[in-house]
Formats: C-alpha cells, sequence, structure tokens
C-alpha cells in the first residue's frame, strides 16, 4: 500500500513539474508561443491573432514571414484591428488593394531581432526615444511610459502599447501591441 501512495504521489508531483515546466513559454491568444517556430507557425495559434494572419496571408508575405529573418514584429491583436474605422480591415483585404495592406503591414516589421532590453537600450541611447526603420521604409518612435511601458508612435502621431513582450521565435520576435500603426 506505502509502495501504490508513493507512486501516486510522485505521478502527480511529477504532473505538475511538467505543468509548470510547459508554462515557461509566453501564451499568446491563449496558445503557447514556441521559440523553435516561426513568426507565421506561431501566430496562426494565437486566438488573438486571427485578423492579423489573414492580413499576411492576402498579402503575401507568409513566405516572407517563414524565411530566416530575423524580425521584431509588432502584431496588433483582433481588438487593435477593430479599433480602425468600420470597413478599413474588409477595404484592406480587398486584392486590389494589396499594395496598401502590405504597406501597412510592413510598416509592423523591423529587421533584426530587438528584445525590450534592447528597445529599452536604443531609448536610453536616444535619451528618451528610439528611431526605428520599418521594414516598409517609414519610423516608428519607441519611448517608455512611466519609465516600464514601451510604446510606439506612428507617423501619424498614433500611440500603441506593448502588452506582451519579448514572444521569441525561431526567426525573430514578436512584442503584442493594442493599436494599429500606420504609415503617412
Amino acid at each position: 500500500m506505502k509502495r501504490k501512495t508513493f507512486a501516486v504521489v510522485c505521478l502527480m508531483g511529477l504532473a505538475v513539474v511538467s505543468a509548470i515546466a510547459g508554462m515557461k513559454n509566453p501564451v499568446v491568444g491563449g496558445q503557447e508561443m514556441y521559440p523553435t517556430k516561426n513568426i507565421v507557425e506561431n501566430a496562426v495559434n494565437s486566438a488573438d491573432h486571427t485578423t492579423l494572419v489573414t492580413a499576411v496571408k492576402a498579402a503575401g508575405l507568409v513566405e516572407t514571414l517563414e524565411g530566416p529573418g530575423p524580425f521584431t514584429v509588432f502584431a496588433p491583436t483582433n481588438e487593435a484591428f477593430s479599433k480602425l474605422p468600420a470597413g478599413t480591415v474588409d477595404t484592406l483585404l480587398k486584392p486590389e488593394n494589396k499594395a496598401a495592406l502590405t504597406k501597412v503591414l510592413t510598416y509592423h516589421v523591423v529587421a533584426g531581432r530587438l528584445s525590450t532590453h534592447d528597445l529599452m537600450k536604443k531609448i536610453k541611447e536616444g535619451k528618451g526615444s528610439a528611431e526605428l526603420t520599418t521594414v516598409e521604409g517609414g519610423k516608428l518612435i519607441a519611448t517608455l511610459r512611466d519609465g516600464k511601458t514601451l510604446e510606439l508612435k506612428d507617423e501619424k502621431g498614433d500611440t500603441a502599447t506593448v502588452t506582451i513582450a519579448n514572444v521569441f521565435q525561431s526567426n525573430g520576435v514578436i512584442h503584442v501591441i493594442d493599436t494599429v500603426v500606420l504609415p503617412n
């Protein structure tokens, strides 16, 4: 009887340790994000990024974002896309607007793998702000609100807040943002 009790306790302990160990990766949109997967492989599993994934597919950027990179992606949530004026997303997803959609999406991508540590270092070196050049060719300004919350200002003057940072991928890093940033 003691052996059975000991075995049950050991199995329960193993289950708890396994569950804790399994939670070491960030959870985005209800799913664990694995650093061994690329940006697209992880994004398609996030319930919070279905609009972004649909847009990436419509723009023909899947192959690029599955490539070696590295990329830093500021990934707007579905809720962020819903803040845009009514009909904007549907209009951008039309085949005839592929160029405009691509411009918006590549404005959310910076070449290289920039963790929040890297971004904060750039902000400090820039005496409070860091200018990031996007793959689209535009500029994003990174700052810290209250000295700790990473924010991005787009070329139109709107601000997005990083809500989940440092979601590392095999080909870069994703920082989840609460607002779609827009180029001029």
